[in-house]
């Protein structure tokens, strides 16, 4: 009996310690599971692979490789992947502004499109007499102004009228030869025909003569007719007009040339204009021209343009123009000013913009381009050749496409909101044309920091003056993704020099201003590794 309770008190014990031997080692599995579980539940999901595009220039060029490569100075072409377009060469030129400041701004563009660029010509001008309805009164031979019958200048006179008598000894003479030539004509009637023809010669010459010295017709029928002569001949107006200049005094002796009175038909007077040098390959002759006088400001006159001057005013840098204008009922008086406005234009369509899509730099022409949707704030400098210009209108030559937004609105804000200093330098110009917001260029945009350009920090190789250039062996560019590495930089100025001597550590900012020409634009001398900064007050605290 004492012999199966000892087996059966031995089969309890040996159960109960396999119950707690599986209740610890169950236990213990169970704590180190959970944290496998808990590490696979807040695992990520594995992410896709990226599809490489190409690699592209450290530096920036415009050189990308379909495989690794290395650039001249051994640095490693950066790998490119799609969705990275912002990192392309492509969009490197690009600005960004936030949607809310493009809404603030008030930006808006404008399509470049196709049209017939419509142009007015302007130009100043003044009201002169036509040349060729002008005449002047000039006897050829020598005597006295014996009678005055118009005597004051600006008298209208017509065709014909008696403008003044003129007495002449040379003319007396002429006439009585004339009248006695002519007796012996008829006294030789009756003679031979030898007699009668050197006798008719004679009588020929002496009405040469008289007819050279302007005789009327009329008062050789009288001389031939009476036989006597006249003391005084009548001088009349070739022309109907206004006398514009008078010489002739009563009783004056005047010579064979001498000019007595001008009198001009003002029926028609010219125009002349002086068109701008930058206007004239615009201008044809035979267009119509809109004419207006200060002196009539109601009304509007038409005129044609009959002329184009051979010469230009150096001066001026303007080309004279002649214009012919009907005057009915004398309004146009010579020496007026007038103001001509002259209808130009292309016959074909061409590329144009609005004028206030073209930031003009003096240097260079720049149209800010709208990239993807309104919203996105993506914009892109384009420098433009521009043509011919209208009133609201300017033909693009070359770099934009048909199509494409420009801003047309906001350019100077845009130009400011972006600080594009560094963008100017990197397109290629000074970074000076971004004084006033003036001028805009592309280049690509660094990571936000404290400066406009690029920041590093590095160790002054070499210094050359003559360049002004300076070589730095400097750590990291993170805003290029660039690694340590010794390269020469321009400096913007000699100024920059001061202070720059090989060893010497310094902090400087740089931008890109052509392609791979990486230029200094503010540069200073650091403390050197366990020394202090210099003091850039301690001029003043002498």
């Amino acid at each position: 009996m004492s012999k199966n309770l000892s087996v059966a008190i031995g089969l309890v014990i040996v159960a109960g310690a396999a119950g707690f031997a599986g209740n610890w080692w169950g236990a213990r599995h169970a704590a180190a599971a959970a944290p496998v579980a808990r590490s696979m539940e807040a695992a990520p999901p594995v992410p896709k692979e990226r599809k490489l595009r190409f690699y592209r220039n450290p530096m920036g060029l415009a050189d990308t490789s379909p495989t690794p490569k290395k650039d001249p100075m051994g640095m490693d072409y950066i790998a490119v992947y799609e969705g990275e377009e912002e990192d392309t060469p492509a969009s490197s030129n690009q600005l960004r502004i936030s949607a809310d400041k493009v809404q603030k701004l008030g930006v808006r563009t404008e399509a470049a499109t196709l049209r017939v660029l419509d142009k007015t010509v302007r130009a100043s001008g003044r009201i002169e007499p036509d040349e060729r309805r002008s005449a002047t009164i000039a006897p050829k031979f020598e005597g006295y102004v014996e009678k005055l019958l118009v005597n004051a200048t600006g008298q209208a006179v017509a065709k014909g009228q008696v403008l003044f008598e003129a007495y002449s000894p040379e003319l007396v003479a002429a006439q009585r030869e004339y009248a006695i030539a002519m007796q012996g004509v008829q006294a030789m009637s009756q003679a031979g025909p030898e007699a009668q023809k050197s006798m008719q010669q004679l009588a020929d010459a002496s009405l040469v003569r008289l007819r050279n010295w302007d005789v009327s017709e009329a008062q050789v029928k009288e001389l031939a007719a009476s036989g006597s002569s006249q003391r005084t001949l009548t001088l009349r107006s070739p022309v109907s007009g206004i006398v514009t200049e008078k010489k002739a005094v009563q009783g004056m002796r005047f010579m064979p040339g001498d000019a007595l009175y001008q009198v001009t038909d003002l029926s028609s007077v010219w125009v002349m204009a002086d068109v701008a040098e930058q206007d004239i390959a615009a201008v044809r002759v035979g267009a119509r021209a809109t004419v207006k006088i200060n002196a009539y400001p109601d009304k509007t006159f038409t005129a044609a343009l009959t002329t184009i001057y051979p010469t230009l005013n150096a001066e001026t840098r303007t080309v004279p123009v002649r214009l012919e204008l009907a005057n009915p009922g004398g309004l146009l008086k010579p020496g007026m000013f007038a103001q001509l406005e002259l209808a130009v234009g292309a016959k074909t369509k061409v590329l144009t913009v609005p004028v206030s899509a073209v930031i003009d730099s003096g240097a260079r022409q720049l149209a800010l381009v709208q990239l993807g949707d309104a919203n996105e704030g993506r914009f892109e400098p384009r420098e433009v050749k521009i043509g011919a210009r209208s009133e609201n209108y300017l033909e693009v030559l070359s770099g934009l496409r048909e199509g494409e937004p420009v801003v047309t609105s906001a350019n100077f804000l845009i130009d400011a909101e972006s600080n594009l200093k560094a963008a100017i330098a990197g397109f290629g110009g000074s970074a000076s044309n971004a004084a006033g917001g003036a001028a805009m260029a592309a280049a690509p945009v660094p990571a936000p920091t404290a400066g406009s350009g690029h920041q590093a920090q590095g160790k002054v190789v070499e210094v050359d003056a003559k360049a002004p250039s300076v070589t730095i062996s400097h750590g990291a560019v993170a805003s290029l993704k660039w690694k340590a590495m010794t390269m020469e930089f321009a400096l913007a100025n000699s100024a920059l020099l001061k202070d720059l001597k090989p060893g010497a550590p310094v902090a400087f900012e740089f931008v890109e201003r052509a392609k791979g020409e990486w230029v200094i634009t503010r540069i200073t001398p650091t403390a050197p590794a366990g020394g202090s900064a210099p003091d850039p007050h301690a001029a003043h605290k002498q």
